[in-house]
C-alpha cells in the first residue's frame, strides 16, 4: 500500500512548478508583414513519468481514498462524457472519439467524426451530452475544424450528432463555426511574445441550467483581438442547441458586437461546470507563465485579458495591469507564477465523500487534483493536493452516479483514472 502524504495551504498562495510553454502559441492576421526575431522561449513542463499499475491507497483529510485505473492507452484524452447507462464517451484529441463500456475500452473508434485539425494543441476537444439525450440520443461536440481547401487553415467549431451506442455517429452538423479563419505561421511585430495560431483554443462547452450551450472560445495566442467584441477570440458564448443566438445574450442588437458573446478578455479558459445548488458557472483560465485563474461567469462581464494578468508575458513585456481595473472583473483565485495549467473542474455533490460537498475539484498539469474548500457563503477557502506523487498531467475530472470520481491524465499513454472511498 502507497500511502501518499497530502499538504494543506492557503489557495492564494503561488502554487509553484515549473513552466508554462504549453499552449504559448499565437497566429497570424490575414497579410503578414516582414518577419521579426522570435521571442525568448518559455521553459516547458516537466516530463510526466510513466503511469504505475496501481492501484494507489491515500491517506487525505476526508480519510483514505482509493485510486485505481479504469482504462489506458488513451491518446491525450480530454474529456468524458456519463451515458445513463453506465456507457463512457472519451474524445482523444488527435481526433478520435471511444466508448467505455462496462469498464472496458472498445478497441475501434467511433466513426463518423468531421475532418479535424490536430496541430499544435488542436485536435478533437469537449463532448456533452444533450440534456433530453435519454429521448433524443444528440452529443454536442467542440473540435478544431480545418478550411475544406486548405488543411491549415483553422477555427474552432462546435457540431451535434446522434449516437445509438453503434460504432459510427448519424446526423453530424456544425452548429457554431468561429468568424475567422488562420493559419498556423506566426504573424511577427505583435506584442507579449505570442507565437502560431495552435494553442489557446479553450475548447469546453456546457449545458447550463437555463439549457443553453456555453463555449469557451481561446484567444489562439492572439491576444490583442480579445478585447475587440466584433470577433470570436477569448470570449464565452452562448447559443441555443440548435446554434442559434438566444434574445437574452447581453450584446444581442449591439452594433460591432458579436450576439453570441456571454462574457469576454479571456485568455486560454480550460473548465467550465455550473454550480449544483446556485447554478452559477465557474471558469478556470490558463494564463502566460502564471496567472492561471478561477473565475465566476458573469454575463457581460469583461474579465481583462489581454490588458490585464497576474501571469508574466513569453518575452517579459510588462502587463498594462494586474488587477483592479474599472470595468473588468477580477479573478476569483489566481494561482503562479509559475504556471498550474487548470483543466476542467467539478463541485462535488456525491455521496462516497460527504467532506467534499460543494468543494471544488481541480485536476492540473503540475499540481496533480486540487480540493478547494468552500464555503457556506460560496467563497474558496483553503486547498489540499491529491495525486501529485503520480506526476501526470491531469486534463479533466468528472462525478460519477454513486459519488466516484473519475480523472482523465492528458498523456500519449493517457489513462482514466477512478477514485472512490478507501477501506
Amino acid at each position: 500500500m502507497h500511502l501518499g502524504s497530502m499538504r494543506r495551504f492557503g489557495v492564494l498562495a503561488a502554487l509553484a512548478l515549473a513552466g508554462a510553454a504549453y499552449g504559448a502559441a499565437a497566429q497570424d492576421a490575414p497579410a503578414a508583414p516582414a518577419a521579426a526575431p522570435a521571442p525568448a522561449a518559455a521553459a516547458p513542463f516537466p516530463r510526466s513519468t510513466p503511469l504505475g499499475s496501481g492501484p494507489w491507497d491515500y491517506e487525505t483529510q476526508a480519510g483514505k481514498i482509493h485510486v485505481e485505473v479504469l482504462a489506458r492507452r488513451l491518446d491525450r484524452p480530454w474529456s468524458l462524457a456519463q451515458l445513463p447507462d453506465g456507457t463512457m464517451l472519451v474524445t482523444e484529441r488527435p481526433g478520435r472519439l471511444r466508448a467505455i463500456r462496462d469498464g472496458k475500452l472498445d478497441p475501434i473508434a467511433i466513426a463518423g467524426l468531421p475532418p479535424i485539425n490536430p496541430s499544435g494543441i488542436g485536435g478533437l476537444y469537449d463532448v456533452v451530452l444533450d440534456p433530453d439525450f435519454a429521448a433524443n440520443r444528440r452529443i454536442y461536440f467542440s473540435y478544431v475544424k480545418p478550411a475544406e481547401d486548405n488543411h491549415d487553415h483553422t477555427t474552432l467549431a462546435v457540431a451535434r450528432a446522434t449516437w445509438d451506442g453503434g460504432m459510427a455517429l448519424a446526423d453530424v452538423e456544425d452548429i457554431f463555426v468561429a468568424d475567422a479563419w488562420y493559419g498556423a505561421q506566426p504573424w511577427p511585430k505583435r506584442c507579449c511574445g505570442q507565437g502560431p495560431a495552435t494553442g489557446s483554443w479553450g475548447g469546453r462547452i456546457l449545458f447550463g441550467p437555463d439549457g443553453k450551450l456555453y463555449i469557451a472560445s481561446g484567444d489562439r495566442n492572439y491576444g490583442e483581438m480579445v478585447q475587440d467584441p466584433s470577433n470570436h477570440f477569448g470570449k464565452i458564448l452562448r447559443i441555443n442547441p440548435d446554434g442559434s443566438v438566444p434574445a437574452d445574450n447581453p450584446f444581442v442588437g449591439k452594433e460591432g458586437w458579436k450576439p453570441e458573446i456571454w462574457t469576454s478578455g479571456h485568455r486560454n479558459p480550460l473548465g467550465l461546470v455550473a454550480h449544483p445548488q446556485t447554478g452559477e458557472l465557474w471558469s478556470t483560465e490558463f494564463g502566460p507563465r502564471g496567472g492561471d485563474e478561477l473565475n465566476r461567469i458573469e454575463k457581460g462581464h469583461n474579465y481583462g485579458w489581454i490588458d490585464v494578468t497576474q501571469g508574466q508575458h513569453y518575452n517579459n513585456d510588462p502587463a498594462k495591469a494586474v488587477k483592479g481595473v474599472a470595468g473588468m472583473t477580477d479573478p476569483v483565485l489566481a494561482f503562479g507564477p509559475p504556471s498550474l495549467n487548470p483543466g476542467n473542474i467539478a463541485f462535488y455533490d456525491g455521496a462516497a465523500f460527504p467532506e467534499w460537498r460543494g468543494d471544488l475539484l481541480l485536476p492540473s498539469f503540475t499540481k496533480g487534483l486540487l480540493r478547494i474548500e468552500f464555503d457556506q457563503a460560496g467563497k474558496p477557502g483553503a486547498t489540499e493536493e491529491l495525486l501529485g506523487d503520480l506526476k501526470q498531467r491531469l486534463r479533466d475530472v468528472r462525478v460519477g452516479p454513486a459519488g466516484e470520481v473519475y480523472i482523465l491524465t492528458d498523456e500519449t499513454e493517457g489513462a482514466i483514472l477512478k477514485v472512490t472511498r478507501g477501506g
